[in-house]
């Protein structure tokens, strides 16, 4: 029987996709071979990638003037990969900090440039985003960066910041892109690990604005030089095949969501406010849970909680596990629990999670 995974990450896919690529593992397309086993460098291949790169720009919207890269190594070695492309001779970067992947794109860029904290929450405990008047930006910084959703403490950006001067504005998206539509040309740069809403774990995407290509670091390797990895169609290492093929099939289940008058991202976006306002209204309304992220700020995507008695979390966990609700664990980091209700989650989970809510709040609280 299949759960409700409210994992943060890997995380839950659509069942329509893992059917298909079941039926489709020994044998794609009449090739008599797995996607698994397909050459990268074969025209089988290069159909896939060219189809889920075609979906994706459809999917954003993405201007001609950006390039679409999959590349490996997750957000985490974009932290590095960032800096090593796009600092191009200057020594600063801004960053905001509001929260723990934050903090982590920020210590390794200290590696290699002052990357400079403009603005942090860590005062407040990481309850809510500084607001633009609050940021002191640098003349000359090469970029500015933002995660603009926060998976462990559970806050996300609901406006962008309003640039001068150039500065190219770079953003982790690893957990909610591709949960609404995004102004692709706000940015300079967009990355994100596949292992929320996109696929499985392994491949990152990288959607980066042509004139920001080159100019790498010298000690940028050569498979995370952004101007290499676009010259090759991001073929020139071999990348992470099965997980890009399980990405296209997850645009084309996007693309298939799409309701009369709404793109397919517009209609994730009404699914995805419907199932947190209604996870979070019975958080605010029972008066035993507790959230501490401020409400403008709350994210989407991953809803961490708290009991009114941290003595039952096991007893909580234990007794959604006999549910099918499963992976509610908070991060280790915060503790409580978490909720990660990605665009995979049907209403079903939030509605199964909530009455769970209502009943244990019920017997224990």
């Amino acid at each position: 029987m299949r759960v409700f995974n409210f994992s943060a990450g890997p995380a839950v896919l659509p069942e329509e996709v893992l059917t298909q690529a079941q039926d489709e593992m020994l044998d794609w397309h009449g090739s008599g071979m797995s996607v698994m086993e397909l050459s990268h460098r074969g025209p089988q291949f290069a159909n896939i990638v060219a189809r889920a790169e075609a979906d994706l720009r459809e999917l954003l919207a993405i201007p001609q003037s950006y390039r679409v890269l999959f590349m490996q190594g997750g957000a985490l070695a974009e932290n590095a990969i960032v800096p090593l492309n796009l600092l191009r001779g200057r020594t600063v970067a801004d960053y905001v900090d509001t929260g723990s992947w934050s903090q982590k794109s920020i210590r390794e860029a200290q590696r290699y440039c002052e990357a400079r904290v403009i603005a942090s929450s860590a005062a407040s405990g990481y309850t809510h985003i500084p607001p633009q008047d609050e940021w002191q930006m640098s003349a000359a910084a090469a970029y500015l960066h933002l995660c603009t959703n926060e998976t462990i403490g559970g806050l996300e950006y609901h406006w962008l910041p309003e640039l001068e001067g150039g500065v190219p504005l770079v953003a982790d998206m690893s957990s909610h892109l591709l949960s609404r539509p995004v102004p692709i040309e706000r940015f300079g740069l967009i990355y994100a690990g596949a292992q929320k809403n996109i696929g499985p774990s392994g491949l990152t995407l990288v959607i980066v604005r042509e004139d920001l290509l080159g100019g790498a670091h010298p000690l940028c390797p050569s498979a995370f030089d952004y101007q290499v990895v676009a010259d090759h169609g991001s073929l020139f290492n071999t990348p992470p095949t099965y997980a890009i093929y399980i990405a296209g099939l997850v645009f084309e289940w996007l693309k298939r969501q799409a309701l009369p008058g709404r793109t397919p991202l517009q209609t994730m976006e009404a699914r995805n406010i419907e199932k947190s306002e209604l996870l979070y209204g019975t958080l605010d309304a029972s008066g035993w849970y507790r959230t501490v992220v401020e409400k403008a700020d709350r994210s989407r995507m991953n809803v961490p909680f708290f009991l009114g008695d941290d003595a039952l979390d096991g007893v909580f966990l234990k007794g959604a596990e006999e549910r099918g609700l499963v992976q509610l664990r908070g991060h280790k980091s915060v503790g409580g629990m978490r909720a990660s209700i990605y665009n995979a989650m049907p209403r079903a989970g939030v509605v199964a999670l909530v009455d769970y809510l209502t009943e244990f709040e019920r017997q224990y609280g």
